[in-house]
Parts: structure tokens; sequence; C-alpha cells
């Protein structure tokens, strides 16, 4: 029932944008001449992952621009200088009838992006909740299974959603295999805390990098971790993947700076933008390969937000190899779920966050 319930959905969808070849010709509106916008979608990318979108939808939440009318959210994300959608994919989060985040919601959305023009990230975490530092469970499909059989669990569940899309016509740039894999994924099979774990992750990275490529073969395979500023960390995730026949094309971060802690002082985030710079360049020379800013936030109230992310994006772009920022979850505001580091305020309408963006 869910999966025909979203097929529904998607053909909804194509006919929305198709309106004149879904209805009946003779009595589909006409609708008014609208200026065409062109938009730059190019270079380097500026993107969002907005993977709440639908859910936030179904539950009534709208979007505003900043003059108070209300916008689809990834029009007004792109009127706002996003050229890239980022999308997480869970394997069976069973929340619901549509089953926020699986292979089609991601469709779903993913569909959308691609009418707009948006360049796009397909983020997999391997499990059917978060996977972030301190959670990489494995899905219920897959408990019981040896590293063997986790690795080919990982490429056969990579190619099924990554061949979803692309049977719809969807081009991806990018994939994740792993979502902040601080100490690897699929605990404790692939858990870098073992000498066994951390060759078990470097199998299961490589795993999900032959998948992604056997469906879109020039899409670039992101190994991704938090902590952007932390360089040991990154030096030891990747050491480690590299001794054991890991595969990766970009190395991927995240950044969050605390400004609006409950106690004790604010993170010096002009301190973390340059340590995770430098961070940057140093493994850009010694991994030979280039680096994304995949995650990135800071308080939506923050009064210093607009010079956060304008200091970011600069340093960022002068680096010849890094290849974009994605900002999580902009979208996201009146404390959704508990997430207070969107872009836009309580209201519904965008921050000067933003700008930054725009230029």
């Amino acid at each position: 029932m869910r999966r025909l319930k979203q097929i529904i959905l998607v053909s909804a969808l194509t006919c929305g944008g198709l309106l004149a070849s879904c209805g009946d010709n003779d009595n589909a509106p006409v609708f008014p001449d609208v200026p065409e916008v062109s938009y730059d979608m190019t270079g380097f990318a500026k993107g969002a992952d907005v993977s709440w979108l639908t859910e936030m939808e179904n539950s009534g939440i709208t979007f505003y621009d900043t003059d108070g009318n209300s916008r689809e959210c990834m029009s007004l994300l792109r009127d706002l200088g996003m050229n890239a959608i980022r999308l997480r994919v869970w394997v069976n989060p069973g929340n619901d009838v549509f089953g926020w985040c699986d292979g089609h919601d991601v469709l779903i959305k993913a569909w959308r992006a691609r009418q707009l023009g948006f360049r796009l990230m397909i983020d997999f975490h391997y499990s059917d909740t978060w996977a972030d530092p301190g959670k990489q469970g494995i899905p219920a499909a897959w408990e019981g299974l040896d590293a063997a059989g986790l690795e080919e669990a990982i490429a056969n569940h990579t190619r099924e959603v990554l061949s979803l899309l692309k049977t719809n016509g969807i081009d991806v740039e990018w994939v994740q295999v792993g979502n902040e894999v601080h100490q690897g994924m699929l605990f404790p099979t692939g858990q870098t805390t073992t000498e066994d774990g951390s060759k078990n992750f470097a199998r299961f990275t490589a795993a999900g990098y032959d998948a992604v490529k056997e469906v879109y073969p020039d899409a670039q395979v992101i190994v991704h971790l938090d902590q952007g500023q932390n360089a040991s960390l990154y030096n030891r995730i990747f050491d480690g993947l590299e001794q054991n026949g890991g595969k990766w094309d970009i190395i991927g971060m995240s950044l969050y700076p605390n400004m609006m802690p409950e106690s004790g002082e604010p993170d010096d985030w002009e301190a973390m933008n340059t340590a995770c710079i430098a961070n940057m360049n140093a493994l850009i020379a010694k991994y030979g390969t280039p680096v994304m800013m995949c995650e990135i936030g800071v308080n939506w109230n923050y009064e210093g937000a607009e010079a956060f992310f304008a200091d970011f994006l600069r340093k960022a772009q002068g680096v010849e190899q890094c290849l974009g920022t994605f900002t999580w979850e902009p979208q996201s505001y009146n404390g959704w779920k508990g997430y207070h580091k969107g872009m836009f305020d309580d209201g519904g309408h965008p921050t000067d966050a933003f700008k930054p963006f725009a230029r």
C-alpha cells in the first residue's frame, strides 16, 4: 500500500508539471506568460539538504519569501542562491504510510529537484534511522549477517535506490556511502575501534563505491566525517581506509559551531573555519582527492550567522579542490523536530544567512 501511494504521488507530481498532457487539453487552464529567469547551476556547489521537506509539507508547514508570499520550498531555495540538493536515504524507516527517507520518498524529492535544474547528492545512511558519529545501527533486515553478508546488502541497497532514480531519468552527481562515519559504520561489525572492524569498514565503503559506479559511472563517491576542523580524526579514518582497500573520490565534512550553548562559552567559529580550511588543504595534499563540506549550520537566531557563512564560503571557494558547501535542513524553522540550525526564522521566512549563497 505504501509503495502504491508513493507511485500515485509521483504520477500526480508528473502530471502537475505536464498539465496539458495529463488532463483534458480543451479544459486545461491557461497560465499567463512569466518572464523566464536564468539560473546558473554550475561551478562551486551551494547546496541544501532538504530531506525533511516532504514530511514537513505533509504536516502543513508552509514556506514564505522575504515579502511574505507563500512559496514552494525548492524553488525558493533556488532563488536564494542554492544550486544543489542533498537527500538522505534510510533502508526501511517504517515510520508511517509514506516511509519518510526511504527510496520512494527520495525519488519524489529528487524528481522535484531535477525539474528545477538542481544538481543532486544522495546520502546513504545504511541504517533504518539516523546514522551519525555515535549511532550506526544495522538495519533490522540485515541483523545477523556477517561482514560478507553486510557487504552484499550494502551493494544491493545502493544499486536498488540509485537504479530507481536512474530509471526515472534523474542524474546523480555525488553519492555518500555512509553518513558521518566518525568511527566506521554498521556497528559493531564495521566499527573502527578494532582491527577487524577497520578492515570491515573499508570493505563496506568499497562495496558502496563499486555499486554506485555500476549505476552512475560518472558519479563522485564521498566518505563523510563530522568535525571538519579535527585533522587527527580525518587522518586516522582515511589512513585506515587507505591501508585496508577503502574507496572514495571525495572527502566529505560537517561543521557545526555551537554559538548558543546552555552553559559555558560559545565556540570560536572563526578559529573553527580557519582550522577546517587548513584541514581541507592538508587532506587534498595528502590523499590527492577533492573535499566538500556536506553539512554546515549554525543557530538561525545567532546574530553572526551571516558573517559565519560568508567567512566560510569565501575561504572554501579559495581552496582549489573544495567542490562545494551544503547547509543542513536550512528550511527547518520553529524548532522542527528540535532542530534550531536552519536558516528560516520562526515565521517561515528566509534569514540574512542566505545572502552569502547568492553572491
